[in-house]
């Protein structure tokens, strides 16, 4: 038998290895508060000394970094240091969800873990919801209804709606996804016609998910959500639908 000889793996290129030795090193400094939020990094002569390597070194780190969201690179200035929450690492997706988002039946897919987000949120309500966020969801309802004549207000008093669910939940996870659904599919969603009429009839769908949370009826309260975001999907022009 003939052994057969594995090709040796070619090793990673010197410079990439002595740019990730960088970035673990101040991803650490970041974790441990050595650097602090909102703070300068050290400038790149002081860190070129600090790991013995070369300025090449040093900006490709802080391109690393800055891709990651853990630092801010603007012209003309020293990158600062962002600490990492949850809205940081759902804005670490954007690119890639925005990409996803223009093949076929990515807005479906992104819409229907909304609704699925959404009917565990409306269902918790119905049992977790103290009386101040009873409040907070009846003055976001009285808004709304309020913008009913008025187009672009009426949006964003739609998404302020929905956003208490997300806040009733006390889970910062839970608003740091709200805001990236927000940032992704927003564009598209301002995109749909738009009437009084249309306004009226989805303000009759959030004031039936409203009444159902105050019963504390949490299947009344998903039959509602899941008639609202349905036929909030058919509403959606087919040319953005099949993206």
């Amino acid at each position: 038998m003939i052994d057969e000889q594995k090709e040796p793996k070619p090793e990673s290129n010197p410079s990439e290895r002595a740019a990730s030795s960088v970035v673990r090193a101040i991803e650490k400094d970041i974790q441990l508060d050595v650097l602090h939020d909102g703070e300068m990094l050290p400038s790149e002569r002081d860190m070129m000394e600090r790991f013995s390597v070369s300025r090449t070194v040093i900006r490709e780190a802080t391109h690393i970094l800055s891709s990651r969201g853990l630092v801010e690179s603007r012209p003309r200035f020293r990158p600062t240091v962002k600490k990492p929450n949850f809205d940081t690492a759902m804005g670490a997706l954007e690119g890639i969800v925005h990409h996803l988002l223009n093949e076929a039946g990515g807005v479906k897919n992104l819409f229907d873990t909304r609704i699925f987000m959404e009917v565990g949120l409306v269902r918790s309500a119905t049992e977790n919801a103290t009386k101040d966020d009873l409040q907070a969801l009846k003055a976001a309802l009285d808004v709304n209804e309020a913008a009913i004549f008025e187009i672009d207000k009426f949006y964003e008093t739609d998404m302020a709606f929905h956003r208490v669910f997300y806040t009733i939940s006390k889970n910062p996870i839970a608003e740091a996804i709200h805001k990236a659904y927000m940032t992704w599919l927003g564009p598209r969603w301002k995109m749909m016609p738009r009437s009084a009429d249309r306004n009226q009839f989805n303000f009759e769908s959030h004031k039936a998910i409203f009444q159902a949370i105050l019963m504390r009826d949490p299947d009344l309260a998903e039959a509602a959500l899941r008639f609202h975001m349905k036929d909030a999907w058919a509403q959606i022009p087919k040319s953005i639908s099949e993206n």
